[in-house]
């Protein structure tokens, strides 16, 4: 890993260093910040002892992030649009970094202090969303490119259906339940159960659920949130070190040559429905040599930017024999081939298997540049694991006694962490981004409904108005952000 870093300008390294530390801060933050949504039932419901809660919770936490994969990563990346992800210089990465790391953290930071349920990935996508509109008016480019708007739009509608679904569901379980053993001890409250069994603890199954299930929020929470993290550090280092970072540098042979195969039989996916792209991609009109000296992704430029790519891989059995500018040359080819596949997906008049082809073909394209090295993946695991160990007691209260007009029962906290742990390990799969946050703290309102506790109209108007006000707020932070970094840093 040093050696990746060796021969670099002491302002550039020092540059380095200090947005890898503000990641890392990022996702201590969002550990400590996060935290009582996994915890919170087990803690209040006492089926954990506190320290013992927080701490397996951080274990958990570290696995998630080391078997979590990279999907949620580069689909955080790819909010910004392609352009600026290709074209990006050291000052640009140094202020898009600082500048959105910079408003998450203090949002985070401030949530926190006032015990208030907020979302991290909300704080994070509006971070990203405000460098991407700041970037668009300061180069004169129409707001409607400054985002990856698609990506936003896919991110939102998850952000906003899964506490929706959160609640729906959580209720629906508490009611099964109720169904099924109406008079179980598992109705009762920690209060009640203390005064009418003078008992502290749950009865053994609901306590054994509740752990099992508050380690399985802690696990699908690593492996999601801890993914935004893994694709800040890639921003990072391919915005400030592409030489290093724009290609993973260990690919193998074999690798390399599904790449250039995936290029080659994209093309010819493309010749074989050319009555339906032609137009759109102009195929049979560009000409190797149309390619712009200013590079920029364009589908009618598809054509020579396949021939482009196929030539600068020809022959390449490792990535380091390409110099640093053919690397990041190879990799702006990739994504724009990528983009335009994406764009190309989504156009009326092709059949599903064909569509079903182009999506297998768009993995193999991205199978070199959508990585992330073994140690960025361990830092965050540590940074996300140990900051899951501090800070948990503000939020614990909230979600436990002043969401609902009563405490909650045992079965209202199995049904909403069994909610949320489904929940967030669906989006995982699909590789969206969701916020812990706002699907447990949605599922424990639901429970509240549907157990007729009722809500405390005071602490719910308090966590919307921040699930509100986080988007604006924090697109506002990073934008003013990097708009004063690009005047004292570009």
């Amino acid at each position: 890993m040093i050696d990746l870093f060796s021969g670099l300008d002491a302002w550039v390294l020092v540059s380095l260093l200090l947005a890898l530390t503000f990641v890392l801060a990022f996702e201590f933050i969002n550990g400590f910040h996060d935290t009582a949504n996994a915890v919170a039932t087990v803690i209040y419901t006492k089926a954990m002892p506190p320290h013992l809660a927080v701490f397996f919770s951080g274990v958990f936490n570290f696995l998630g992030v080391l078997l979590g994969g990279v999907g949620v990563a580069y689909a955080i990346v790819h909010l910004l649009p392609v352009e600026l992800l290709i074209n990006v210089n050291t000052g640009h990465g140094l202020a898009m970094v600082f500048s959105l790391l910079a408003a998450a953290i203090a949002w985070n930071l401030g949530t926190w202090y006032f015990g208030i349920p907020a979302s991290s990935s909300h704080t994070l996508i509006g971070s990203i969303l405000g460098v991407g509109l700041a970037n668009a008016l300061i180069n004169d480019i129409p707001l409607g490119d400054g985002v990856n708007w698609q990506k936003a739009i896919d991110i939102g509608m998850s952000l906003v259906l899964s506490p929706m679904a959160g609640f729906a569901v959580a209720a629906l379980v508490l009611i099964g339940l109720k169904w099924w053993r109406p008079l179980s001890k598992m109705h009762k409250t920690p209060e009640q159960r203390r005064k009418l069994d003078d008992k502290k603890h749950p009865p053994f199954w609901n306590r054994l659920v509740l752990v099992i299930s508050a380690m399985a929020v802690s696990f699908v929470h690593g492996s999601n949130d801890g993914q935004k993290g893994i694709g800040l550090i890639m921003l990072v280092l391919i915005g400030i070190v592409p030489a290093q970072f724009v290609l993973d540098l260990n690919s193998t042979t074999y690798q390399i040559e599904r790449t250039r195969d995936a290029t080659l039989h994209l093309s010819q996916f493309y010749q074989r429905n050319q009555a339906t792209l032609g137009e759109f991609l102009a195929l049979g009109k560009a000409q190797n040599g149309d390619l712009p000296e200013q590079f920029s992704c364009n589908p009618q430029q598809t054509e020579p930017t396949i021939n482009a790519l196929l030539d600068s891989l020809k022959g390449v059995t490792e990535y380091r024999s390409l110099t640093p500018e053919k690397r990041v040359e190879v990799r702006r080819y990739l994504l724009c081939l990528d983009d335009t596949a994406k764009k190309v997906g989504k156009l009326p008049g092709l059949q599903g298997r064909e569509k079903a082809d182009l999506d297998k073909l768009r993995k193999d394209l991205t199978a070199t540049t959508e990585y992330a090295p073994f140690w960025v993946i361990l830092a965050v695991a540590l940074a996300l694991g140990l900051g899951t160990m501090v800070g948990w007691k503000r939020v614990v209260l909230t979600i436990g006694e002043k969401i609902g007009k009563q405490g909650m029962t045992y079965a209202q906290g199995m049904s909403a962490q069994i909610t949320a742990a489904c929940a967030i390990g669906m989006a995982n799969i699909f590789s969206l981004p969701v916020s812990t946050t706002h699907v447990l703290s949605s599922g424990v309102a639901g429970t509240m409904v549907a157990n007729k506790s009722g809500l405390q109209g005071g602490t719910v108007k308090t966590i919307l108005l921040a699930w509100i006000l986080t988007l604006p707020a924090t697109v506002g932070l990073s934008a003013a952000l990097f708009w004063l970094a690009t005047k004292f840093i570009v």
